[in-house]
């Protein structure tokens, strides 16, 4: 399925390339820091990039990016409930981004936009379904800002609806508990199809909730496991939105990890399926053959890469090296390619691919 990209990283994707692209991403919390501790934050961080463009690249493209970077500075929201900011410049593109995670400044000057910290940024937010099946009915739970939102698929959601659509062999039973075993699996195959649908439009994770029995008829038949966190048994068919919400408490209070643990099982199975890159030098030749269907990244990991003269190659510059002829973040280049052909990324903790080589790609089966 081809990733549904946020507004601003789309933004930032389509954005021409023209160098210096200058990005900076920074602390940024007006309502717990003075307002002249930022501004001297921001002037530091200003001088350090005039420094930088002034010593690579001539005075009037210096000129105009640093012009366009302090006119955002001066205008900045200091009413703002976030975190931190992402500033993007350069001498034709210029965009500010208000974020809601906590990052530590980093300050990227080169051909094209650094987009991972906003890309990580909008990752964090805690966006999944709930899909709650019983014996009866099914209902579909949207969290995708603060709350849970109630959606709709494209199969109707009462087990009454697939009363007349069973297959006509089956039709007549002379056990009534027959029928309702076959009526219920129908039931729950439609349900997954339905399932399948929302996943389209809203690629989350799922936590699908219901009786032992039912749950355990859905395991057996759905298709939509790779996107499934956790099955809790209970009876929720009544349950109010706060009471579902109350619930999942724990199982979120483990997102990190229950994130993690269903992108090691999707690895181990890509690599059983002859799928799997690993290693940023295998990885960027199948990036750049179409081939990312999913990049699994630590969210700080960089690689600074020799460009040759095939795209589908790269390798770690020898010291010393021009910069000039090197890509500076070969990983952030790696993430903007992905999503441009219709991939995703996902971020991990670092440490956590090392038997990866810090980085992986599944690839469109």
């Amino acid at each position: 399925m081809k990733a549904v990209l946020p507004n601003e990283v789309e933004e930032i994707l389509n954005a021409v390339h023209y160098h210096p692209a200058v990005s900076v991403i920074m602390p940024f919390e007006p309502k717990m820091s003075a307002k002249t501790e930022l501004q001297s934050q921001l002037k530091f961080v200003l001088d350090k990039v005039e420094r930088e463009l002034m010593k690579d690249y001539n005075d009037d493209l210096a000129g105009l990016v640093l012009r366009k970077l302090k006119e955002i500075i001066k205008n900045l929201n200091f009413n703002t409930y976030k975190k931190s900011i992402a500033l993007f410049v350069s001498p034709v593109f210029e965009k500010v981004f208000y974020l809601d995670i906590e990052v530590q400044e980093k300050i990227i000057i080169d051909e094209s936009f650094e987009i991972r910290d906003l890309i990580y940024a909008k990752k964090d937010m805690r966006r999944y379904m709930i899909l709650v099946l019983s014996g009866k009915k099914s209902k579909a739970y949207l969290h995708y800002t603060s709350s849970l939102v109630k959606v709709k698929s494209n199969v109707p959601d009462h087990i009454a609806a697939f009363e007349n659509n069973l297959p006509e062999r089956t039709g007549n039973f002379s056990d009534p508990s027959q029928h309702k075993e076959v009526l219920l699996k129908k039931f729950l195959l439609e349900s997954d199809h339905g399932l399948t649908y929302l996943l389209k439009a809203y690629p989350v994770p799922v936590f699908v909730m219901g009786t032992t029995k039912v749950l355990g008829y859905f395991k057996e038949l759905t298709r939509n496991d790779k996107n499934i966190l956790a099955y809790i048994e209970g009876s929720y068919e009544e349950s109010t939105e706060e009471e579902l919400a109350e619930t999942l408490k724990p199982f979120l209070n483990n997102w990190k990890k229950m994130k993690a643990e269903g992108l090691r099982h999707e690895m181990e199975k890509a690599a059983d399926d002859g799928k799997l890159a690993t290693g940023i030098i295998n990885v960027w030749n199948q990036v750049a053959r179409h081939k990312g269907q999913l990049l699994i990244v630590e969210k700080n990991y960089l690689f600074t890469a020799w460009k040759s003269g095939n795209d589908e190659i790269i390798s770690k510059p020898e010291e010393p090296y021009n910069k000039f002829s090197c890509i500076k973040d070969g990983v952030d280049d790696l993430i903007e390619k992905v999503l441009k052909d219709g991939g995703d990324v996902e971020f991990v903790d670092d440490g956590e691919l090392k038997e990866y080589n810090h980085i992986a790609l599944i690839q469109y089966y």
